[in-house]
């Protein structure tokens, strides 16, 4: 009888055990997927109006399927002039913060120097500072400065705001980096040039390159700063916002559903080419 009351609470333990282990296999996956759909629904709604047939200035209610959108999605000049705006600053932004966040990680990384610590506090308060402060404060410096509002303001405001961004991504892709590799191509009579070229920068890239684009959504992104040292030029989220007052035409959502899929796609080649890599290696080690 003991030996029967002892099994039976057993299995009963265990058919607890079991019971909490199906409905966490249920309730975690379904709060993830809950969360995923939240944050895709605004790009989802996006892409759905890209083939609405409206025909008012507000495109907030079904009208229809159509895909005249698509067919012309630069019919609307000042939204083609703003596009290409956004495109041009946040190329030249990205590059310029990308060369120097990656030199700063660099130097941070290999050297002490005096003002290290101080210089990792001012990254971070520069990635925590309120963006109106930050707008506020370059457009005092600008217009202290003499500097004309415009384009050249916007990828100086962009180089400030995402260096940091690029510094820290790049700092962590050195952790773990073998110096002795430029240590061995120095012996090899590589000059300190080449051996960034040929060892350090293939070994960073992947780092450089995710910290590249990072920056690139940021700029390409920004309104808050954007819009205190803009002056009277236009980007794509300061057109798109002056826009909603008489209402937003459906090209913007043909637009936005581009700049998605673009990333969308550079996400998906990134990850095949490295599932490729990881194999190529995985049978490099086995041979």
């Amino acid at each position: 009888m003991a030996s029967t009351a002892v099994r039976g609470k057993a299995q009963s333990r265990a058919r607890t055990v079991n019971w909490r282990r199906r409905l966490g296999s249920l309730v975690l996956p379904g709060y993830t997927h809950l969360v995923m759909l939240w944050l895709f629904a605004p790009i989802i709604v996006m892409v759905i109006f890209g083939f609405n047939d409206t025909h008012g200035r507000l495109n907030l209610v079904w009208s229809g399927f159509t895909l005249k959108w698509f067919a012309d999605p630069f019919g609307v000049t000042a939204l083609t002039n703003a596009v290409v705006t956004s495109l041009v600053t946040a190329t030249i932004g990205a590059f310029i913060s990308t060369v120097l966040g990656t030199m700063i990680a660099l130097a941070s990384h290999r050297y002490a120097f005096r003002g290290k610590a101080l210089l990792d506090a001012v990254m971070v308060m520069n990635i925590a500072a309120s963006e109106v402060v930050m707008g506020a404060g370059l457009l005092t410096l600008f217009i202290a400065g003499n500097v004309p509002l415009g384009a050249v303001t916007i990828v100086l405001a962009q180089v400030m705001f995402s260096i940091p961004f690029v510094a820290i991504t790049v700092r962590a892709r050195l952790v773990g980096f073998d110096n002795s590799l430029e240590e061995a191509a120095q012996d090899l009579g590589a000059s300190p040039l080449t051996t960034f070229m040929l060892v350090t920068l293939p070994i960073i890239f992947p780092g450089v390159l995710a910290a590249a684009l990072l920056a690139f959504a940021l700029c390409l992104d920004d309104y808050v700063i954007t819009s205190f040292v803009s002056g009277n030029t236009l980007t794509f989220p300061l057109w798109v916002y002056g826009a909603t007052r008489l209402g937003v035409p459906p090209q913007v959502n043909v637009i936005g559903t581009f700049i998605f899929l673009a990333g969308a796609l550079l996400a998906i080649s990134f990850a095949v080419i490295r599932s490729w890599r990881n194999r190529q290696l995985a049978r490099e080690s086995a041979l």
